[in-house]
């Protein structure tokens, strides 16, 4: 009879494509996995895995296996999810993705109360791109991710728990200084600096302001919201910043002038994301509620 351990061996070896490694992450001896999925193997009389001293490859029957075997994890993983959630809530380890234009401003205003009042809580954090994320929770890699809507999400569910405004932030020195609201037209013509492809921030952006990334003037990108402000610092141009960034990016500099974004919001929605049979939604209410709370 085919075991949770050997398709969790399986999925393993399937992610890291290396027996050794696998074997490091599911903390068992290189020899006790090869011998579970040599076993497995022989169960089902397919060949799931091609291996030499280099590589690891899967077999077209393999994948078909391993789609198989991902599906009966996640249920498994779920189930036991459930029977933590109807004991003490938020009491065991939970993992959360977040994006970076999330996750820096977020994070210091709600952990605090979250550690206050749920000590037993092992929280993992992981930061990245929302796609990767995105995949993360689909393969059961992560509990739930913090995303910023609108963002694509076939058949995941979205609970949403905060809405803001994007500002332009921009020097002193600059004619736009002057103004308290502006709008995407007034804006046409200026050096806007905006992140590098594959932040969900700069088309969200660029969204609201219904601009077209080839008929806008950026000629610098950055990769974190920390170094646009530090390009604005230096006269460089004017930036896209989410309100709930404002006070970290903003913090002491008084060279910098922060100017409401007049365009119909709100310009983005943040929310978590789960799997649509995620066993512990109700300790994700639990968090919102908190969430909210902080950040009100």
């Amino acid at each position: 009879m085919i075991t949770i351990k050997q398709i969790t061996y399986a999925l393993a070896v399937a992610k890291h494509k290396h027996f050794k490694k696998a074997s490091e992450a599911c903390h068992v001896s290189q020899s006790a996995l090869s011998t579970a999925i040599s076993e497995l193997e022989s169960q089902l009389k397919m060949q799931i895995f091609e291996r030499d001293n280099k590589k690891v490859l899967i077999t077209p029957v393999g994948e078909l296996f391993l789609e198989k075997a991902l599906r009966v994890k996640m249920e498994v993983d779920d189930i036991y999810q459930l029977s933590k959630s109807l004991s003490e809530p938020l009491s065991f380890p939970l993992s959360i993705g977040v994006i970076p234009t999330i996750g820096p401003y977020l994070l210091p205003k709600v952990l605090p109360r979250v550690r206050a009042e749920f000590p037993k809580l092992q929280l993992k954090i992981v930061e990245d791109q929302s796609h990767t994320l995105v995949d993360k929770v689909r393969r059961g890699e992560l509990d739930t991710a913090i995303l910023a809507l609108p963002y694509p999400l076939e058949n995941l569910h979205a609970f949403e728990f905060w809405q803001e405004d994007f500002f332009i932030v921009t020097h002193q020195s600059t004619s736009y200084a002057g103004m308290n609201e502006i709008s995407s037209e007034q804006l046409r013509e200026s050096q806007l600096l905006l992140l590098e492809d594959g932040h969900c921030l700069k088309d969200q952006a660029l969204a609201v302001c219904s601009f077209q990334t080839g008929k806008i003037d950026h000629s610098f990108s950055g990769t974190s919201l920390y170094t646009l402000i530090e390009m604005v610092a230096g006269k460089m141009g004017q930036t896209l910043v989410p309100e709930m960034a404002l006070d970290s990016l903003l913090d002491k500099n008084v060279e910098l002038k922060a100017i409401h974004l007049n365009e119909p919001g709100p310009h983005r929605r943040l929310a978590f994301i789960t799997r649509l049979n995620y066993a512990n939604v109700s300790n994700i209410e639990i968090l919102i509620k908190l969430f909210k709370q902080q950040l009100a």
